[in-house]
């Protein structure tokens, strides 16, 4: 059994590292609420961008932009990775490489190259690691996403995309239920399908239904002023910033939430163990007192 001393050491570090992990859970409650407000304000102006993108999909415009073209073959694809900067939030990395990792072995199980952005240090570093060819990347981005510097990251895949050397542009992100509940979606971000569906779920069912039930009454036209490509042009450009703002948004709203409830745990389990350690402690305390008094009495009874 182990001495005195080093149970108490035990337990003091046991006791320093809850400090720790209580420290970090207040801190990551108070960002996740400031997260969990700036992705909600952002979930309206993406859910009407991408609404307005689905309505144009049906629409019969004189101008078609490269990003709607449907491409014959599927020869190279760009996946944007969205991941955390710092650890200590439970699964929410491991869900979200592992899932890129299935698609990226089914994608290269049908020949298709893949080439990568990367938000975050931990998925740069899965990314590096496994050999991955990364095109962009931007890490260090705080706890507020910056459109200037995600768009400037993106905008690489984005080029290669119009350029014809990629097909295709896939964004991964963790999208935000609840406090407890996160969740790792894989969707297409270019070119956009010939029915969009919500990537993120943004909209309610209320709003889902709506939208369904007035396509089937109209179909959708628009009159463009100055001229169709200039409209279409800037649409698009601001579907995909919305969409990718929103993801990362998502992201770190997803970070803070699995962050908090992680270091919760462990500052849980840490009282436990102090607990147990501190019974351990009494009973070999007490055991070593008991041995000292029979030692006396020993002692005594024998002069």
């Amino acid at each position: 059994m182990a001495g005195i001393k080093e149970i108490r050491n035990k337990i003091k570090s046991v006791q320093n590292t809850r400090k720790i992990t209580k420290a970090m859970e207040m801190v990551a409650a108070s960002k996740m609420r400031k997260a969990q407000e700036r992705m909600r304000a952002g979930r309206p102006y993406a859910t009407k961008v991408h609404a307005i993108a689905s309505h144009l999909m049906q629409a019969n415009p004189e101008y078609t932009h490269p990003y709607l073209v449907e491409r014959t073959e599927l020869k190279a694809v760009g996946i944007v990775v969205v991941s955390t900067d710092k650890g200590l939030c439970g699964g929410l990395n491991t869900n979200i490489m592992r899932l890129v990792l299935a698609r990226t072995r089914e994608f290269n199980d049908k020949n298709i190259r893949t080439q990568f952005t990367a938000f975050g240090n931990k998925s740069l570093g899965v990314l590096t690691r496994m050999r991955a060819e990364v095109v962009s990347q931007a890490i260090g981005l705080g706890d507020k996403p910056e459109l200037d510097r995600l768009i400037g990251a993106v905008k690489v895949q984005l080029d290669d995309f119009l350029a014809g050397r990629i097909d295709a542009v896939y964004i991964a992100t963790n999208r935000f239920f609840n406090t407890m509940k996160q969740e790792p979606t894989f969707v297409r971000l270019l070119p956009l399908p010939g029915k969009l569906a919500d990537p993120y779920n943004l909209a309610s069912a209320t709003a889902v239904v709506n939208s369904e039930s007035e396509t089937a009454e109209h179909g959708w036209d628009y009159i463009y002023e100055p001229d169709a490509q200039t409209v279409i042009d800037e649409l698009l450009q601001r579907y995909v910033e919305g969409l990718v703002y929103q993801g990362v948004a998502e992201s770190m709203a997803s970070e803070q939430s699995a962050r908090m409830v992680a270091m919760k745990a462990a500052s849980d389990n840490a009282k436990k163990v102090i607990g147990d350690l501190q019974l351990v402690f009494n009973k070999t305390r007490q055991a070593a007192i008991t041995k000292e008094i029979s030692e006396i009495v020993g002692g005594a009874a024998a002069v």
